[in-house]
Order: structure tokens, then C-alpha cells, then sequence
């Protein structure tokens, strides 16, 4: 740093230059005493440029202040200065803030405040302010007091305050440089923490380690130096103080690691070429510490990779890729004892914020360590894994791969029909901007109409070549669940010749017949691995799925032709029941030896008695059989659907029914079991049974609504929610429930069409979500958010972007995300036309000033220029300093025609005096502009200012016009010179303004 001895001049200089700079407008050129003052006044104000700045007093209150009170400027009490969201400083006593140039002397950084930054132009201390003050930073991430204190008087600062609800930490200082929370202070805040304990721990056995003399020390040094912690760029000789304190000795298997991978990092070293120091001091501690971190991208394909070693390249040293295996440490559960522990420091204590969990970009998980598997033991690791999350299985073949026609059929299919159903919209205002949310809406007399259009859909599914069995499976299950929605709750009002009375036992032999198909496979299945000649076994599993003719059959063609007619009567009559039940407990009371008859007869008596639970006995049964066995031969049958659905229930709650598990469980398609307890997860079409027999009552449904409509009531696959979020719709629209906290399932469905690339589909499936009252903005913002996030590809489609403004999206929304968009990959033309697409008028004409209107003037295109400035011109109002922006072309395009056609007697400047005055305006401007945009205009732009400003130089001389003196011809000369042209160009006329001015001195000598 240099020594300044005269600092004030230094001081003084660097004032005047920024003056010199600054720009004062005035609102005339009188030089009446009080535009003097005003001119005085505005001079030596403070400048302070940044819009996300601020001070205390205003500018304006400085300027009101000085008029009333002369003088207030040089000693103003409090002074502050602030960056919102930033913080502020308040200067302490009187301050003197003439010629400040604030934007350079005071910046607010992120938890830092720099005052002075050139050291060249600081003034000594108590001059300036560089002076005693108050700081307040508002932190944007939690921290300790503790470590706050200490931070504070490291710097030579006074601790005040902090904070914990505005996160606003206050300090005194008694002078200005740098102050605040350095990246190695936000990283290491944890690690200070602890190493605070450790020096304590390690002074506490110091005895312990008095031992060891100078070699040995020097031996330990030279072989950490290959360390695990050397590598991390940590001290490795505390490293080992600590795992001393936190290990006990017996732990040998540990260190065998480590000597593993003191080997392996030995072994890079020389492959770098790295030359080993020995050193007899403890290495530097290095507080950020490098990265280590090793992956395994096995998700990726189905053979996975190989572990890869990332490391931060050594300076100088070209980077090498070395496959060393990460460490793996089991977690060792025994309580701390003495000043040893067991416990394992993890991979995010060592490595500090380079280590970290999270989900990435494209469905990709970052985690350490295995999932779901429970059988191994624990383990803290440094491996990290990727996993890219599939949410696409839906369309995929049994050779994994991805189907086109599968997404038509999934996706595109379903919507378009739910699309041409009926809807009912409603206006959400949003802003000054209109949405049309969308809901489901028809009777239940379409119910049936609709279900039969939706199974017809999945049947071209199940038409498709290399589906995979477990795909054929759910599908299957798909068809039976619009089946039930049919018979559940489709009205029966239009059945031919069918009273009130008997609409529930029709309802219930459709739901008979459904439930009986819906089993005959199983039935099929166990009756196939059983041996012709356990003809009762294969009779009992006949009636298990109501195919009570086939067991007459089975029964006469075996010539049990009793037992034919007793199979014939079952599920009829209770008197029929009664009479069995009846005879069945007489052979009881009368002690009759029943090994005389096979234990599978007096099995099926006691089903056709009703006794399920007898006749059952340790046999496992599937739950939809079990409701079979309950509706055909238990309950009476004339009992309609809500009381067989409520036995149902109360055996299960009881505990003697099966649980009616998901279809993928219950068809064993799935090789891991369930990872909830039995009972916290149930298949779709029980819920709608319960739906059903609870449809008249809201008890308890809204407690089972969000399980019900869960993607694992109806498939394996956690992410795929576009079928059941189908089923939800229709539900709702015929009236069944009516809940507005399932946008969970929206947001599901929503990120799985984005997934696909359906960025206008989930867009309407967003229109769809509930209304609710504490969120009335929902649908907005996620679809502002779709727009933004998925801005590439919906504009690459145009049938995407022309459906969602048919769908009402507002199309400013659409410009919006575009605009920003190419703004942020660099094509400021087309950024620019999609502000003024969407109205933002500010961005718009920064836009054109920093980035489009040098190009566009440098190829010869005024015409675009013209149109773009006269979009911008019918909304200038709405535009800051459009004066010094826009306005400055069309001025330039209209003082240049003005000028090149003064020979038209409809033009407005007569004389050569009214076209210096308009001139000498118009480069008064291009110099404000260039002060107002000041580095955000890049060199072209300049060029651009000094083309315009020599090409009306040169018409302004290029013509005297009749009647004009002299004077107003070496006033031409003057204005020409304090135009921003390069010194180049005004040396061309510098010839013509010596021959006028000579002209000029013989006139007068005259």
C-alpha cells in the first residue's frame, strides 16, 4: 500500500474529478440569484445513483435543508447510508457530505460493508467518512452469537447486537475498509465450533502425549503428510489429535482403512509428481477444505460404473481422474465412556459445504449410502451416489423402452376426452390479468358413457405389442376400477321397467357379476395346481368365485348328485342355509364320529350354511373373494351394497378379513413387500366401496381422501398419477365428494406431463386444481412457473404455445418467460421484442439502449429502429429517462431530416441560430445519456453516440444559410467542439473555425 503524505489534496482531487462529471440540470439559463443558489446548491449535493440504494436525509431533505438553513451540508447529524436487504451505516456525529460520490465510496455486498475501497483516495481518519459508525448487516443465513462476537474482534470492531428474527447484526467501528463475514468465516462456522472443543479436549490430556519426543513428532508429520486430511487441505496432525480423542485404540479395522487410503493418495501424489516434504512443524490449516467426493452414476444404465474420484486441481498441475475407493465406516452404536467415543465424524463435518444431499436438476438424487434396504447395517460413507429418478415407467416396454404410442394412449388420449367432456369455468384475477379455471361437470346419467370411453382407451393399451406382464396386470385392475365407478354410482333411474325398489338389487348384481370376473383368474390359477383327483378342493375353490355351475357340473360328472343339488341351492334361500347350519349342529350334539366324511365336504357345508369364517379355517384367500364369500353365502340376498360394504369393514377392523391390499401386492407383482404397516394402505376399489356406503354422510371421508387418491393406492409406481387423477376428476364432477386439499395428486400429474415434455397439458391440468381461499393465487403461479421453467420447450412447439393461449393463459405471461428466455442466452433482439410484447416498457428500453439500437443503427437499419422506438414512444410516461434513451434516435432521425431539407419553406428551422440552438440541444442530451447509462453502454453503443453527434456537426456547417453573421457561425464552431466527438474528427473542423474567426477579427478591425 502507498503512503499518501498529502492526503486532503488527494482527497480534494478526487471531488473535483467526480464533479466535473456530474451533470446539473437546470430549468433555464438565467442568471437570476436564485438559479445561482439552486445551481450552488445542487452542485454540492451528495450523488447516489444505485436504485437499490438509499440515505438518511433524502436528497431531497438535504436540498430544503440547505435553502432554509445555509450550511446544513457540512454538518448534517446521523448521516446514513443503506442498501436494502443489505443493511446500512450510520455515521456518528456531524458529517460533512458535499461532493460525495456515494456510488464509489459506500458498497454493501453480501454480509459486508466496504467503505474506501481505493485506498488511494481515503482520507485520514475522523475526515470524510472514514469515521466512527454504526453498522447493521443483514445476514442471509443463520448464525451464533457466539461466532458473531468473535468475528467482530477479529476485525477490531465493537459487538452491539444481533438479531435472530431480522437476521440483523449490529457493530460499531471506529474507522473504514472492509468489514463483515468473510467465505471462509459463513464455511467454517461449524468447524470453529469444534475445533474450540478439541483444543480444550487436547490441553486436557496433555499428559497423555508428553511422551513423545521431537523424532517421533517428525515421524508423524511425514507419514500424514499423505493423509486423508492432507489431501483435504486440513492440519493432519490435529486430525489425528482428534481421532485420538474420539476412538479408542482397540479400533484397528479403522485404521487398516485409512492405511488404505493413505496408500492410495501416496500413490496419486506421484503420479502428479509431487515431491514429499518432510516437515517437522504441523501443516497450515487450510479453513476452506477441498472436495472430495466420489460417485457412483449406477442409476444411469443397468450395469453400473465404475467410482470416480473428484478432487480440485492442483494449480500449475494438469488434472488427473484416479479411481481410489471411498471411505465406508459402520456406525457403532456404544455410549460414550471416559474421553473416548465411538461415534463416526460423517463425510459433511470433514468436507464442509462441498459435501451435500440433494435433488438435482432432471430428477437426479444425490444421497450417500444405500436405499431401502434394511438388512444392512448402517454405515457413514464418502461415497456419493447419483440416481436418476424414472418418471416415465408408465410408457415403457417390457424392454424398458420408451413407446410412442403408450404416450398417446397415456397421456395425450385421456386428455383429449377429458377435454371434450362438459366443463364450467370460473375468472381468477390475477394482477390486472384474467384466468379461466376449468372443472369437470356432468350427471350421473353419463356416468356410464363416460367410464365405457375411458375403458376403451385402456383396452388400445393392452393392444400394444411387448407390454410387461406387470403393465397387462394393471391395466386390467384399471378396467375393473371404471367398471366399479360404473356400478357404484352411475344412476340406474334409466333401467327399462325398473322401480325405486329395485334399483339396489340391480345395483348389486351388476357389482356380483363384476366381482366374479374380476376373481376368475385366481380361481382358474389354484384350481390348475391341484390334482384331478381332489375333486372337493377344486369344488370349494369353484364356489370361492361364484361359478356355481361349474361346480354342478364337476359334482354330477364325479356322481355326488346329492351334493350337486345341495351346490345348486347355494347362495339362495336362507331357509336353505338354516336347515344345513341346522344339521350340521345336530351331527355335533349327537357326537357324530365325523372322520366318516372328508374334512373338505364339511367344508363346503359349512359354506353353504354361511359359516365363511368355518369354512375357510387356515386357508389364505384374497380380500376380494372374501367379500364374494360375505355377499353370496353369508348376508341375506336381498342386502343391497352399503350393508355388505360395512360388514366388510367391521370384520376387517376386527381383524377377521383379509386386508384389501393394492392389486400390485395382492397379485404378488412386486418383489419387495410394502414398506408401511398392514392396514395403512389399501386398493382404490376398496376405498370406492367405502366411498359408496359412506356417500350419504361426510364422516370420515375427508380422512381418507388424500389415501385414497394417492399414486400407491392403484399402482406400484409412486410418481405415475395419470390415471387416477382421471378418476378423481370424474368423481368429483358427479358429485361423490367435494375436497379442495388434493394438490398433491395435481402437482404429481403436473410433473409428470412436464417430464413427457407436455408442458401445455399440464397447464390444463393446473387450470383444473381446487380454488382455495388461502392460496387464491395457486393456479397462477404454478403455471408462471411452467412457463419459466419450461420456456424451451413449449416455444419449440408451436401446437403446444397456440393450445395454452387457447386454454386463456394471459399471452404477456407467454412474452414474459420468452423474454427472459433469450435474454438470458444473449439474443437481445428477440428479448426485446418480447418486452414489448408483454408490456414491460422499462426493460424493454434498457434493452434497446445496451443492447439493439447500436446494432441495429451500425447496419443501416433505421426503419427497425423507427418502429421499435415509435412502440416504446405511445408509453414514454411509463419510461424512466426516456429522453436520454430513445427519444435520443428519434431526435437524432428527425434533427438530421430537419437539417438535410432546410431548403423546404414548410420547414420549422429558418435560420442557422435556430439550428445551432436545436443542435447544441441534442448533444447536451447525448452527453446526459452517456453520464445516465454510463458503463452499461458497451463501445458500440459509444461509436454510435459519436456518429450521430459528427454526422449533424457536419450538416450543422455544412450550409450557413442566408443572413447568418459570423457570430452565429463561430457559435456553430463552439457547439460542434463540445459535442462528444472523438478529438479526431473536431481537428477536421478546426480549420474552417480559424478561417471564420479570421474572418471575424477583419470584420472587426474594419
Amino acid at each position: 500500500m502507498g503512503v499518501f503524505l498529502d492526503v486532503p489534496d488527494s482527497y480534494h482531487h478526487y471531488h473535483v474529478l467526480h464533479l466535473k462529471r456530474r451533470k446539473v440540470t437546470l430549468d433555464g439559463d438565467t442568471d437570476s440569484s436564485a438559479c445561482l443558489l439552486t445551481r450552488k446548491i445542487k452542485t454540492s449535493l451528495p450523488t447516489l445513483r444505485a436504485s437499490d440504494y438509499f440515505m438518511e436525509p433524502s436528497l431531497t431533505e438535504l436540498t430544503m435543508r440547505e435553502l432554509t438553513d445555509p450550511g446544513y451540508c457540512t454538518m448534517v447529524q446521523n448521516f446514513t447510508v443503506g442498501r436494502h436487504g443489505y443493511g446500512s451505516v450510520r455515521f456518528f456525529g456531524e458529517t460533512d457530505v458535499r461532493w460525495l460520490d456515494l456510488d464509489h465510496i459506500v458498497k454493501f455486498k453480501r454480509h459486508e460493508i466496504v467503505v474506501y475501497e481505493d485506498e488511494t483516495i481515503k482520507p485520514m481518519v475522523g475526515k470524510g467518512l472514514n469515521k466512527a459508525a454504526e453498522v447493521t448487516l443483514v445476514l442471509q443465513k443463520t448464525s451464533s452469537i457466539k461466532k458473531l462476537k468473535l468475528c467482530t474482534e477479529n476485525q477490531g470492531a465493537e459487538f452491539i447486537s444481533f438479531d435472530p428474527h431480522r437476521k440483523e447484526w449490529k457493530f460499531s467501528v471506529q474507522h473504514f475498509s472492509r468489514f463483515g463475514l468473510s467465505d471462509d468465516d459463513e464455511d467454517d462456522v461449524t468447524m470453529n465450533d469444534a475445533e474450540v472443543d478439541v483444543r480444550e479436549q487436547v490441553s486436557m490430556n496433555d499428559s497423555d502425549g508428553s511422551d513423545h519426543d521431537e523424532d517421533s513428532s517428525l515421524t508423524d508429520a511425514r507419514l500424514l503428510s499423505h493423509s486423508l486430511p492432507s489431501h483435504l487441505g486440513l492440519d493432519p496432525v490435529r486430525m489425528k489429535e482428534m481421532r485420538m480423542m474420539m476412538f479408542s485404540p482397540e479400533d484397528e479395522e479403522d485404521d487398516a482403512e485409512l492405511d488404505d487410503l493413505n496408500g492410495a493418495f501416496l500413490h496419486q501424489r506421484q503420479q502428479l509428481g509431487n515431491k514429499t516434504v518432510q516437515r517437522s512443524s504441523p501443516l497450515a490449516i487450510r479453513k476452506t477444505p477441498l472436495a472430495l467426493l466420489e460417485y457412483n452414476p449406477g442409476s444411469f444404465a443397468s450395469s453400473p460404473n465404475g467410482p470416480i474420484l473428484l478432487s480440485q486441481q492442483n494449480k500449475g498441475l494438469p488434472l488427473t481422474i484416479t479411481k481410489v475407493q471411498g471411505f465406508k465406516l459402520e456406525i457403532k452404536e456404544t455410549p460414550v465412556t471416559k474421553s473416548y467415543s465411538h461415534n463416526i465424524v460423517d463425510a459433511g463435518l470433514l468436507m464442509g459445504r462441498s459435501f451435500g444431499i440433494a435433488w438435482g436438476p432432471n430428477n437426479l438424487l444425490i444421497h450417500c449410502g444405500s436405499v431401502g434396504d434394511k438388512n444392512k447395517n448402517p454405515e457413514l460413507s464418502s461415497t456419493i451416489n447419483l440416481e436418476k429418478i424414472a418418471t416415465d415407467n408408465v410408457v415403457r416396454d417390457e424392454n424398458n423402452k420408451i413407446r410412442e404410442e403408450l404416450i398417446d394412449l397415456c397421456f395425450e388420449s385421456l386428455l383429449n376426452y377429458h377435454k371434450e367432456i362438459n366443463h364450467e369455468t370460473e375468472e381468477i384475477i390475477f394482477d390486472s390479468y384474467t384466468l379461466k379455471a376449468q372443472k369437470l361437470v356432468f350427471n350421473r346419467l353419463d356416468l356410464s358413457d363416460v367410464c365405457r370411453s375411458y375403458i376403451e382407451i385402456i383396452e388400445k393399451q393392452l393392444e400394444v405389442q411387448g407390454l410387461s406382464s406387470y403393465a397387462r396386470v394393471m391395466l386390467m385392475h384399471q378396467v375393473f376400477v371404471w367398471e366399479l365407478i360404473k356400478v357404484l354410482f352411475s344412476s340406474k333411474e334409466s333401467s327399462l321397467d325398473a322401480d325405486m325398489a329395485s334399483l339396489p338389487l340391480i345395483r348389486r348384481a351388476e357389482f356380483s357379476v363384476l366381482l366374479q370376473e374380476s376373481v376368475c383368474h385366481r380361481v382358474q390359477d389354484e384350481i390348475s395346481s391341484l390334482n384331478d383327483s381332489k375333486d372337493l378342493q377344486q369344488l370349494f375353490l369353484l364356489l370361492t368365485g361364484r361359478q356355481i355351475e361349474a361346480a354342478v357340473e364337476l359334482s354330477a360328472s364325479r356322481g355326488d348328485v346329492r351334493l350337486a343339488c345341495l351346490l345348486s341351492q347355494a347362495g339362495g334361500s336362507t331357509v336353505n342355509r338354516m336347515d344345513i347350519d341346522r344339521q350340521l349342529d345336530l351331527w355335533k350334539t349327537n357326537s357324530l364320529d365325523f372322520s366318516f366324511i372328508e374334512k373338505d365336504r364339511i367344508r363346503l357345508l359349512e359354506l353353504l350354511a354361511g359359516n365363511i369364517h368355518g369354512a375357510l379355517g387356515e386357508m389364505n384367500i384374497d380380500w376380494k373373494r372374501f367379500l364374494g364369500l360375505l355377499m353370496w353365502y353369508h348376508l341375506p340376498p336381498a342386502s343391497d351394497l352399503t350393508s355388505i360394504f360395512q360388514t366388510y369393514q367391521h370384520l376387517l377392523q376386527d381383524g377377521q378379513a383379509p386386508y384389501p391390499v393394492p392389486v400390485y401386492i395382492d397379485e404378488k407383482l412386486v418383489e419387495d413387500g410394502v414398506s408401511w404397516p398392514p392396514g395403512s394402505r389399501f386398493d382404490l376399489a376398496y376405498y370406492l366401496m367405502i366411498l359408496h356406503s359412506n356417500e350419504e354422510r361426510d364422516l370420515d371421508k375427508v380422512s381418507m381422501l388424500k389415501t385414497m387418491f394417492s399414486a400407491f393406492a392403484s399402482t406400484h409406481d409412486p410418481l405415475d398419477h395419470h390415471m387416477i387423477w382421471h378418476q378423481r376428476a370424474v368423481l368429483e364432477a358427479v358429485g361423490t365428494f367435494s375436497y379442495n386439499d388434493l394438490h398433491v395428486l395435481d402437482m404429481g400429474f403436473v410433473s409428470q406431463l412436464l417430464n413427457l415434455g407436455h408442458c401445455h397439458w399440464a397447464i390444463y391440468v393446473v387450470l383444473h386444481m381446487s380454488y382455495r381461499d388461502d392460496y387464491p393465487y395457486l393456479q397462477a403461479s404454478v403455471i408462471r412457473e411452467i412457463l419459466f421453467q419450461h420456456c424451451e420447450t413449449w416455444s419449440a412447439h408451436e401446437n403446444q404455445r397456440r393450445f395454452i393461449v387457447e386454454l386463456g393463459v394471459p399471452s404477456a405471461w407467454l412474452h414474459e418467460a420468452l423474454a427472459v428466455y433469450y435474454a438470458y442466452y444473449g439474443n437481445s433482439f428477440k428479448a426485446l421484442e418480447h418486452y414489448l410484447g408483454c408490456a414491460f416498457w422499462q426493460k424493454a428500453h434498457s434493452t434497446f439502449i445496451t443492447s439493439v439500437a447500436h446494432s441495429l443503427f451500425m447496419s443501416g437499419k433505421q426503419s427497425e429502429i423507427l418502429r421499435l422506438t415509435a412502440c416504446m414512444e405511445d408509453h414514454k410516461s411509463e419510461i424512466e429517462n426516456w429522453d436520454l434513451g430513445a427519444g435520443i434516435f428519434l431526435t437524432f432521425y428527425s434533427l438530421k431530416s430537419s437539417l438535410k431539407e432546410d431548403d423546404d419553406p414548410m420547414t420549422e428551422l429558418v435560420s442557422l441560430q435556430d439550428k445551432n440552438d436545436e443542435c447544441r440541444n441534442f448533444f447536451s442530451r447525448l452527453k446526459g445519456s452517456l453520464a445516465f447509462w454510463d458503463s452499461r453502454l458497451p463501445i458500440d453503443a459509444r461509436m454510435v453516440y459519436a456518429k450521430m453527434a459528427e454526422e449533424i456537426s457536419d450538416l450543422l456547417v455544412a450550409d450557413p444559410g442566408e443572413g447568418s453573421t459570423t457570430e452565429v457561425k463561430l457559435e456553430c464552431f463552439n457547439t460542434i467542439f463540445d459535442s462528444p466527438v472523438p478529438q479526431d474528427l473536431i481537428s477536421s473542423h478546426l480549420q474552417s473555425a480559424i478561417s471564420h474567426f479570421t474572418l471575424h477579427l477583419t470584420e472587426a478591425a474594419s
